[in-house]
């Protein structure tokens, strides 16, 4: 019996042969491993070399597709190089977002700081598109839960409800991350895409991707991507083993 570690070597061999190739990966609990304080989320030992190994490759892309905002993407990561940069769930795609937009997401922040302060060890963050309810770090279990769905109590419909580990992100934009990665791969001609994902917000990217692509979860839970690995360790392995094969 083939083993889900020979299934996915044999599909990464696969990808190897294709061109143009995207290779694309969120980043917190992917190429970095989770942490309580977000500013802290330093990427996996590792990582910094094998994405300009990668991106070296002729006909290969390399993408970063993140929820965070494409400058706290670049700051926190210091990753630098001729990468893709997608931020805020593919809001922040060609651009800053409008004005309007904008004022809209300073007013949800408003409504949901006073929710948010009230619960120690809780935090609010406002992302370019988004503010996201953080309660890794809330010692007491019952109002972290309780504080989530306060959050969502607190929004309306033309906002998009993002839940993730230990965090509800409302945005202000309908974006997700499979549209971006459509989008992207469809801008590049890509004959197929590598997506590495953790989290709730990368299933959308992981429905978006076709037979020929190749998708990977990183952790527990249920997935629509066809593989898994168990941590960054191991996601990291993948992206080392694919620049094996395309050297």
């Amino acid at each position: 019996m083939t083993s889900a570690s020979e299934e996915l070597d044999a599909a990464l061999v696969a990808l190897a042969g294709r061109r143009p190739l995207l290779v694309a990966s969120d980043y917190d609990g992917v190429l970095a491993p989770l942490v309580g304080d977000p500013s802290a989320a330093v990427p996996q030992p590792g990582v910094a070399e094998v994405l300009p190994r990668l991106a070296a490759v002729g006909g290969v892309t390399v993408a970063l597709v993140s929820g965070r905002g494409v400058a706290d993407l670049q700051g926190t990561s210091g990753l630098s190089g001729p990468y893709r940069w997608v931020g805020s769930h593919g809001a922040e795609f060609d651009g800053p977002l409008s004005g309007d937009q904008a004022d809209r997401r300073d007013a949800l922040a408003a409504r949901l700081a006073p929710l948010v302060s009230a619960v120690p060890g809780a935090r609010l963050e406002v992302k370019p598109a988004s503010v996201a309810v953080h309660v890794r770090e809330v010692a007491d279990r019952a109002a972290a839960a309780d504080l989530l769905a306060d959050a969502r109590r607190a929004t309306d419909s033309s906002l998009t409800l993002k839940p993730g580990k230990e965090v509800l992100e409302v945005a202000v934009t309908d974006a997700d991350k499979g549209s971006a990665l459509t989008r992207l791969a469809g801008e590049l001609g890509a004959a197929a895409t590598l997506y590495l994902g953790d989290d709730v917000t990368d299933e959308d990217a992981f429905r978006a991707l076709g037979p020929a692509d190749v998708t990977v979860k990183v952790g527990d839970g249920q997935t629509d991507a066809r593989h898994r690995v168990a941590d960054t360790t191991e996601a990291l392995a993948v992206l080392e083993r694919l620049a094996d094969l395309l050297d």
